[in-house]
């Protein structure tokens, strides 16, 4: 079986983030980047899935050098080959799927697992759109997969429940928290990652549909109002909930 994961090079979730100068992209300086955390589900699923049914596993990145590092974890973990389509670009949810989508029509996976979402912009587009790209079936937020004779039983979490969804391969999946729990890179891993190749080759270069005009943090939350400390306070906190917070 072949299977491919596209994975990405994000902030940590822990990372105080900052805008450039520019307003329109996040002050690099002093960020930490991780692999998206809906990634690591993504890219467990595919380990479990070589494991039981054999195969290979690719994981997939569009980015820059420092997308490298990222790939090196997905090597550690188990991957069997990591590909970098390097583009330092901007790139909205449109173009990074047609890259992508462009690449894997090349190598005609099996099963291509995303996250739901990343957690930068958290679009939670791109995986679907490769899928409508491919002409490939799909199935979004999966909390659990049974794959046998080319066929795919996924449960996929829906409001208020869960709905089990039959498919047929190749097809395209993105992993939500408690499909699976991703293990932790061996010390042996971490060493052969070291030294396995990371293949690179050019994205396609893709006009996007939307432009990113401007970025702007929250306003801050204004400071609290003690009103008073005991039961006389009653009366006056019930009128600024009501007149002021229009919470009541």
């Amino acid at each position: 079986m072949k299977l491919a994961v596209c994975i990405n090079h994000v902030p940590d979730t822990a990372t105080k983030i900052n805008i450039a100068a520019d307003g329109k992209a996040i002050d690099r300086t002093g960020v930490t980047y991780i692999i998206g955390p809906y990634d690591e589900f993504a890219l467990e699923e595919c380990l479990r899935l070589k494991e039981k049914n054999g195969g290979d596993v690719t994981a997939i990145s569009l980015g820059g050098d420092t997308h490298k590092e990222t790939l090196r974890k997905a090597l550690a973990m188990g991957a069997d080959k990591a590909v970098l389509l390097k583009d330092d670009s901007a790139r909205d949810s449109f173009a990074v799927a047609r890259a992508l989508a462009d690449y894997l029509k090349e190598i005609s996976p099996d099963v291509v697992f995303f996250g739901k979402q990343s957690v930068d912009y958290d679009d939670g587009a791109v995986g679907v759109m490769v899928a409508e790209m491919l002409g490939l079936p799909s199935v979004s937020v999966c909390v659990k997969l049974e794959i046998a004779n080319g066929k795919a039983t996924a449960e996929r979490e829906i409001e208020g429940g869960r709905e089990v969804v039959e498919t047929t391969l190749p097809a395209v999946f993105t992993a939500q928290k408690g499909l699976n729990e991703p293990r932790y890179p061996s010390l042996k891993g971490i060493m052969g990652a070291k030294s396995k190749p990371i293949e690179e080759r050019p994205a396609s270069i893709v006009a996007g549909k939307t432009e990113l005009i401007k970025m702007e943090k929250p306003p801050a939350k204004p400071g609290g109002k003690i009103v008073g400390t005991d039961a006389g306070a009653v009366p006056e906190l019930v009128r600024l909930l009501h007149e002021e917070a229009k919470v009541i």
